[in-house]
């Protein structure tokens, strides 16, 4: 199917595109810039300016629809709401209107809205034939999604719209914010904590998307939520057990209005939202429960780190600069080798597979990786720092490794080698990463180690997502030994 995405580059967005990728479909994406979206979404995705939006559409089979500038942490100051409406309302009137011109008539629009449609309902629980709430956040729920429906007018045109709660999943999305002081022992609960948090994991809502493009039984309001809501005293108790770090610090109402005003009841409010309309569907979650949500989200598929061993005798870099350190991480994908390999050979899907808050950018362009000694210039952030960075390949075996180093960048010593082989039609790839940080002693424990896990561990739930739907199955990994009990939720 030829797919339309707006929103591509968000937190979803970037995860939706490696899956409808790995699914099959041609993908567009509607930017602002060309330059910054191709760094993020890689070389396979068709790149659409606002210009060209009309053509796009009238070529485009299903639409979904993700636009919105971020709610928070900003304050919702008057222009502030103006570009809130009109990043979410505008651009979906601009989708609807290009539809009704387009020479092609059938086809899907998905479009996103939010709990915050309810308003604040405290501890009454709320289904699809719920009423809209009251307040700013309500209004322009509703608002968006009679847009959307506006689209339902013309002839052959099929919509639903989505009430997303809030997204958890690695390295991003409404976690990013709270993590670094959770991490210290510092986190704790919003306000009173009895609003009830509303939640769904970003791979169930990546897979909901996916599912509802090709099922003409997924038409109307449906909420992408989760079971089991939390409160919020529970949301936050859960991240620190999760994390194994204390949740006892609390940030109250009082304090999250002078730092927010108006927008701080995204935080201090709740709704307690069910998701009926996916239970009628059939939809299974993959993580019903906020253990098993969490878990994934925070833990995902680490690698292992430990001192490192002799080096590869036939590694001039590893002799001239040594290194303490080896991370190991065994993948197993669902994919011939012949296409991991071409995908991994692209410089350009490195933005894919790198947690957003790293802010990669490839400097320049950069042909497909056939022979030794290539290198390749990036910008990235490590630590909030801006780094360059350069890496040369040293090692060039098709189709059955690589090796990359750093020739310029924060490290004393890295060393990556990419092993591939195949086994009964899928692929086996095994990461070798020796490597020294600066400071090596006191940066190591505290800093890096757990850094280098979590990338790697964004990086395989990356390719869990590009590489599911090729041999019916996904990328095979440790099981996480989740109980998938209910939630407790208070």
């Amino acid at each position: 199917m030829d797919v339309l995405l707006t929103g591509a580059t968000g937190f979803v967005g970037k995860a939706l595109v490696l899956r409808l990728l790995g699914a099959g479909h041609r993908v567009a994406a509607l930017v602002r810039s060309k330059e910054k979206a191709r760094a993020t979404l890689g070389p396979d995705v068709e790149l659409v300016a606002r210009d060209d939006l009309a053509p796009a559409v009238d070529r485009s089979e299903g639409i979904i629809n993700l636009a919105g500038e971020p709610v928070l942490p900003r304050r919702w100051t008057q222009p502030r709401k103006r570009a809130l409406v009109t990043s979410r309302v505008g651009t979906t009137q601009a989708l609807v209107e290009a539809m009704r011109i387009a020479t092609s008539k059938r086809r899907v629009l998905l479009s996103a809205s939010a709990v915050g449609y309810y308003g604040d309902r405290g501890e009454v629980p709320v289904d699809e034939s719920s009423p809209p709430g009251s307040g700013f956040l309500a209004g322009l729920c509703f608002d968006w999604e009679a847009a959307a429906r506006a689209a339902e007018l013309v002839e052959g045109v099929r919509v639903a719209t989505f009430r997303i709660g809030v997204v958890l999943g690695p390295e991003g999305g409404a976690l990013a914010p709270m993590l670094p002081l959770f991490r210290l022992g510092l986190g704790g609960r919003y306000g009173s904590g009895r609003q009830r948090v509303s939640w769904i994991h970003q791979r169930d809502l990546v897979e909901i998307l996916v599912t509802a493009l090709g099922d003409g039984r997924w038409t109307g309001p449906i909420n992408a939520v989760a079971p089991h809501p939390a409160t919020g005293t529970a949301f936050a108790r859960e991240i620190g057990r999760t994390l194994g770090r204390p949740s006892w610090l609390p940030v109250p109402s009082r304090v999250l209005g002078l730092m927010l005003g108006e927008a701080a009841q995204v935080l201090s409010t709740g709704q307690k939202v069910l998701p009926r309309r996916l239970t009628e569907l059939g939809y299974e979650f993959r993580f019903p429960t906020l253990e098993s949500a969490l878990a994934d989200a925070l833990e995902g598929d680490l690698p292992h780190v430990g001192l490192a061993p002799a080096p590869p005798q036939d590694s001039r870099y590893l002799a001239e600069s040594p290194a303490r350190y080896l991370l190991e991480q065994l993948t197993e994908i669902d994919a011939p080798l012949s296409e991991v390999w071409d995908f991994f050979c692209k410089p350009e899907n490195l933005g894919l597979l790198t947690p957003p808050a790293m802010a990669m950018r490839i400097r320049g362009s950069v042909p497909p990786v056939t022979a030794a000694a290539t290198s390749v210039d990036y910008d990235l952030r490590v630590a909030g720092v801006p780094v360059r960075w350069r890496s040369v390949i040293e090692r060039w075996e098709p189709e059955e490794a690589f090796v990359d180093v750093q020739e310029r960048g924060p490290y004393r010593s890295w060393w990556h080698e990419h092993r591939f082989r195949e086994q009964d039609g899928r692929t086996v790839m095994e990461d070798r990463v020796w490597y020294t940080p600066p400071l090596a002693l006191l940066s190591q424990p505290m800093v890096v180690k757990p850094a280098l896990q979590r990338i790697f561990a964004f990086r395989s739930f990356a390719i869990r997502l590009r590489f599911t739907g090729r041999l019916g199955g996904e990328v095979r990994r440790r099981p996480p030994g989740v109980d998938e009990q209910p939630s407790v939720e208070s």
